[in-house]
């Protein structure tokens, strides 16, 4: 098991070690492509980068990247900025399959939707290709959904990393209308909905490496819930977590900081056996259709989602 890092321990040897590492790897051009929603039928689309000279018949991992509030789907196969970039240099060095999807909407906070097509989409892609293991990291909306899905399905993901988002929908308090519209209703109405998608609640069901990235001066998603996540891990006797949070920081991660967690994830699932894949709703998608057309990058670019700041990936958290 790894040990349990604080910020401020130990993370300068591992950071320098990654700067000059993660420059290895390149991916082709990015491939814009969609599928059938079995929950509803509808039409959504991801964004796909294989490495280059990728080749079909051996194994790779998967790591998936979620977006922001207000973004899409090519938040991070597009974004300079560290969380986006650190992620995808780091997928390139390791030579995974990078897969960023839309999850229903802008402002998805995974419910119950987007938990599906996420299912979905792990099924498919295990078909498409010789998937290993399936990481998952987001920031922000996207942070908070790695979490949320992670404690649904641990048999799916082999390891997380969560940059700024939230542990608890039952005390957060922004963004309420588009969480109300993804989630069925309010707190009052859909009540067991807002607890299921609380993972503070079921810290038990994080059976993978996680890392987490916070900062405290962070007001757009506050990160009291996640630092209360972490120490009930701690309680618990959980090993393979690592914590970067960063006081004097407000909605956002460092590359720096962003290629040391996820270098951990790795390193810290390389060390486990790949999750069990009990959950039956992963059974391949015999009926997924896959009619994805490899758009290149500069063909029909969605916009961003708002104009960019230092407070949140693709404009808003």
């Amino acid at each position: 098991m790894w040990p349990f890092l604080w910020a401020t321990t130990a993370l300068v040897a591992v950071t320098s070690l990654t700067q000059t590492a993660v420059r290895a790897g390149e991916f082709g051009e990015p491939a814009d492509r969609e599928f059938k929603a079995k929950i509803d039928g509808s039409v959504e689309r991801y964004v796909e980068l294989l490495p280059q000279g990728f080749d079909p018949k051996k194994p790779g991992d998967l790591l998936i990247a979620l977006h922001g509030h207000g973004s899409d789907r090519w938040q991070y196969v597009k974004d300079a900025r560290g969380e986006c970039k650190g992620v995808r240099d780091v997928a390139a060095r390791h030579g995974m399959i990078f897969v960023s999807p839309d999850y229903r909407a802008k402002t998805s906070w995974m419910g119950p939707q987007a938990e599906a097509d996420l299912v979905q989409l792990i099924a498919l892609l295990r078909e498409q290709h010789k998937v290993g293991r399936v990481y998952l990291t987001g920031a922000s909306m996207g942070g908070t959904s790695v979490l949320i899905f992670a404690a649904l399905h641990p048999d799916l993901i082999d390891g997380v990393l969560s940059e700024n988002g939230t542990a608890n929908m039952i005390e957060y308090t922004n963004f309420q209308e588009a969480i109300i519209a993804s989630y069925g209703g309010t707190k009052q109405e859909k009540p067991e909905e807002y607890k299921k998608r609380s993972p503070e609640l079921t810290p038990e069901r994080f059976t993978m490496p996680v890392a987490v990235t916070v900062g405290g001066l962070d007001t757009s998603v506050p990160p009291d819930s996640v630092r209360r996540l972490v120490q009930h891990w701690q309680k618990l006797g959980k090993k393979d977590v690592l914590m970067i949070d960063r006081p004097k920081v407000g909605h956002e991660t460092n590359y720096d900081d962003t290629v040391t967690a996820l270098e951990f994830v790795i390193k810290a699932a390389a060390a486990k056996k790949p999750a069990a894949r009990t959950d039956k709703k992963a059974e391949p998608a015999k009926k997924a259709a896959s009619v994805g057309s490899e758009t290149k990058a500069a063909s029909n670019m969605p916009a961003q989602g708002g104009s960019a700041s230092p407070a949140a990936p693709g404009g808003q958290p």
